[in-house]
């Protein structure tokens, strides 16, 4: 079994709503979701003359190795209504692998852990949220740690606790 991080994030249509939905299909069709963070609410990164986006994490194990995870992530896009029309632009449902365990993969399809994870604080905080004490395999450091030394200033604020 693996212990993976998810990081979900959603800013067209009902985005509560379309990160449910995500969970419950990474539930059907990944493993389990058993931790999630809280729901946080941030500007758009990369492009922003769009909504803001709705952001969250969950901890998943699965028995999946990592290309049929990404596979079945790109299934569940799918189905919520993902389209891709241009880098970083608005999206019903986006689904990132930020780690597979302490596995580093490094193909030009997938990079695991995610190579932008340290550069982004909307990723960041959810992940302090659910596992602040979780060491990257390559940085070497927690995510707290990540955290603490990222130099984006984008502000991520708690949109709604646990339920």
């Amino acid at each position: 079994m693996n212990d993976l991080l998810l990081h979900l994030g959603s800013n067209r249509g009902n985005k509560s709503i379309n990160l449910k939905f995500a969970q419950l299909l990474i539930n059907q069709s990944i493993g389990l979701v058993h931790k999630e963070s809280m729901l946080y609410v941030t500007s758009a990164w990369g492009k922003e003359d769009q909504e803001d986006f709705y952001n969250m994490a969950v901890m998943v194990s699965s028995a999946l190795d990592a290309e049929e995870i990404l596979s079945k992530i790109q299934i569940i896009e799918d189905k919520l209504g993902r389209v891709r029309h241009e880098k970083w632009g608005p999206r019903v449902i986006d689904i990132d692998i930020i780690f597979v365990g302490q596995q580093i993969i490094k193909k030009p399809h997938l990079k695991i852990p995610h190579p932008e994870l340290s550069n982004r604080n909307f990723v960041l905080v959810p992940l302090m949220d659910l596992c602040p004490s979780y060491m990257h395999p390559i940085l070497n450091k927690t995510i707290k740690e990540i955290y603490s030394d990222c130099t984006d200033t984008g502000i991520v604020k708690l949109y709604r606790a646990r339920e």
